[in-house]
């Protein structure tokens, strides 16, 4: 690897610092071995009771060209977008457009089990629909424009995965789709027109906006796709609108700071309805996830985005009236654990950094680890095989849904997965031979060469 061991070896202190300008100092040096080693570009906003306690900007806003990233700078923020259709719903249901307990059938007239499946299941991600994202043709879907009716047309008449209510199990993007099409119906008016109105213009939100694949006006940041252990490249080419509803909103740091501060202190919507939105039983909804975290000893609320090209993430804490808000053009799920990093730093904790190795594995540790190993049906990707190989000087985890992600080597049998940000370590035996992955906190058992 190219980067270097001083660098990435950065510690934050221990205790807090006593003004903001000691906490910015702290998130900076935290940052940089991540902004170093090319695995985040983009920006960072932290707030707290109202005042910023630090923004950072790095990187380029599109590859090979000098145009540095700024809080101005429009970035794709993928699944965050689920929180702006929410916001238009709940708008709706404020003018007594909609309720909670609308049937999807009394919007959406030829809609399966329209009936049973209600606004509020939609919201909280329990209809049940099946997902479009995991259509055997979901690549081809996003090569063409799409519109909220076409992406609904496309999953209605698949099979339920569940009947309509009960616990949230996995992400629906589907349900947001269908909320962009009821959008639509209750106000006339395309899904980008409609949230313009209902949810960008009353927080003077001039920058974001929803891809229909119009062209973006301003300056916007195009996405990287991790390539090796360091390298960068374009990301693949694809038509935002396949994510009507549930990802194609773009957005600003500038922005994202007028969206938190009209959501959890403004009139944007009523003190009756932002309960509704925040006091969950369930641990998702209304584009949030909702959780007691031990680490924060509170209540947060945050929420994720990782679309080809870009990955986001936001972190509120309401006891402390702290935001953190991450937007990148780089594909890494890293945007999650520095909003979580970051928020503890900002409230005096300390936080260990991740230190990479400064060279690369050589051919025997590396065939050591090569191989195939199997993980159970709780797994991410159900009963998977996963193949380790070398990539080059670098190791790569091969999926059984084609992906492939590099292992950064940490100390040890440790590593991180690159594009997940994922930890990863080895199992060995008493004879010292590999006999298990350790990929989170799931166990794969190696398989017989």
């Amino acid at each position: 690897m190219i980067v270097g061991a001083a660098a990435l070896a950065l510690a934050v202190g221990s205790a807090p610092m006593p003004d903001s300008a000691g906490i910015c100092r702290q998130i900076k040096d935290y940052a940089q071995p991540y902004i170093s080693s090319q695995n985040f570009a983009g920006v960072v906003v932290v707030e707290r009771r109202g005042r910023t306690l630090c923004e950072l900007a790095a990187g380029k806003a599109a590859p090979g060209r000098d145009q540095p990233i700024d809080f101005n700078t429009r970035f794709h923020i993928a699944s965050m977008s689920m929180q702006f259709t929410a916001a238009a719903i709940l708008r709706l249901v404020e003018a007594r457009k909609l309720t909670l307990e609308t049937p999807v059938s009394g919007v959406i007239s030829d809609f399966p089990n329209g009936s049973a499946i209600t606004i509020g299941h939609l919201l909280t991600q329990t209809s049940g629909i099946s997902d479009i994202n995991e259509l055997p043709d979901y690549d081809q879907v996003l090569q063409h424009h799409q519109t909220a009716a076409t992406l609904v047309d496309k999953v209605k008449d698949l099979p339920a995965r569940h009947a309509p209510g009960g616990s949230y199990s996995r992400e629906e993007h589907s349900a947001y789709n269908v909320l962009a099409l009821i959008v639509e119906r209750r106000t006339g008016l395309p899904f980008s027109k409609a949230v313009e109105q209902l949810v960008f213009k009353p927080l003077r939100m001039r920058d974001s906006g929803i891809d229909d694949d119009r062209p973006i006006p301003g300056p916007v940041a195009l996405g990287n796709h991790p390539v090796g252990a360091t390298g960068l490249e374009p990301a693949e080419h694809f038509l935002w609108s396949g994510k009507t509803g549930s990802g194609s909103a773009y957005s600003t740091a500038n922005d994202q700071r007028r969206w938190l501060r009209g959501l959890f202190h403004g009139d944007f919507l009523s003190p009756a309805t932002r309960a509704i939105m925040f006091n969950l039983d369930s641990r998702v909804g209304y584009g949030w996830f909702k959780f007691n975290s031990r680490r924060f000893d509170t209540i947060v609320y945050s929420m994720n985005g990782r679309s080809p090209g870009f990955a986001s993430a936001i972190v509120h804490l309401p006891d402390q009236d702290l935001s953190v808000v991450v937007l990148s053009n780089i594909y890494s799920s890293v945007t999650t654990q520095l909003g979580d990093d970051i928020a503890a730093i900002a409230l005096g904790q300390t936080v260990p950094q991740v230190v990479l190795r400064n060279t690369p594995l050589t051919q025997i540790q590396r065939a050591e680890v090569e191989g195939v190993f199997h993980f159970g049906p709780t797994f991410y990707q159900a009963n998977a095989d996963v193949r380790v190989a070398s990539q080059g000087d670098d190791l790569a985890l091969h999926w059984p849904s084609g992906d492939t992600s590099i292992l950064l080597p940490l100390a040890g049998d440790r590593f991180m997965d690159r594009s997940y940000w994922v930890p990863v370590s080895l199992v060995r035996d008493p004879g010292g031979h590999v006999v298990q992955l350790k990929y989170d906190d799931f166990l794969g058992d190696r398989k017989a060469r």
